[in-house]
């Protein structure tokens, strides 16, 4: 059967991470990202969690706590400073990353997740990628600012050469209300 989003998105990652794989939960949100990657990289591996609310860490350091989670660093920051956050020998492990783009739901959504900031972590994130890597972007475009990101990201991703990357997009074209789509990104060399 064709899978949601989200479902799709975990899904990817599963395929494509392994146990004790450094990944990068980009956008931690409410922490179910986070959850289900610390639980696919295993107690060897590691997952940093990034988001410039503070209320998003909270939430995630709780939902990581709720199921005695102990293999993941929640950091207060943007996920394009990630570069800062990770020490070497982990970023030479890096297998995944994912980011929810859009707001934190249930809060205020004038605060956005914004193109510039995301492509600057894609660049970086890339760069450390490990051959079969795989980055997901679920994108939600359904508010201000929203369709720019889109956009801008479409525009971007579209650049990317053949030989060193697949990109995929996987959306429903037919829901109503601008249904979020992926953007997968694996690092072919």
């Amino acid at each position: 059967m064709i899978k949601g989003i989200i479902h799709f998105s975990h899904h990817l990652l599963n395929e494509a991470i392994i146990e004790g794989d450094t990944v990068i939960d980009a956008t931690c949100g409410n922490g179910h990202d986070t959850l289900f990657l610390s639980q696919a990289v295993g107690s060897s591996g590691h997952v940093y969690g990034f988001d410039i609310q503070e209320q998003a860490v909270i939430n995630t350091k709780q939902r990581l706590s709720e199921y005695q989670l102990t293999n993941a660093t929640i950091i207060n920051d943007s996920h394009s400073n990630f570069i800062h956050h990770i020490p070497v020998d982990r970023l030479t492990r890096l297998g995944g990353a994912i980011f929810n783009l859009g707001y934190l739901p249930g809060s205020d959504k004038s605060m956005i997740t914004k193109s510039e900031t995301t492509i600057l972590a894609l660049e970086g994130i890339l760069s450390h990628l490990k051959k079969n890597g795989l980055i997901v972007l679920v994108v939600y475009h359904g508010h201000e600012g929203g369709d720019q990101e889109k956009e801008n990201l479409l525009r971007y991703v579209q650049l990317f050469d053949q030989k060193l990357y697949h990109v995929l997009y996987y959306g429903f074209i037919n829901q109503k209300n601008n249904p979020p789509f992926i953007i997968a990104i694996q690092k072919r060399t």
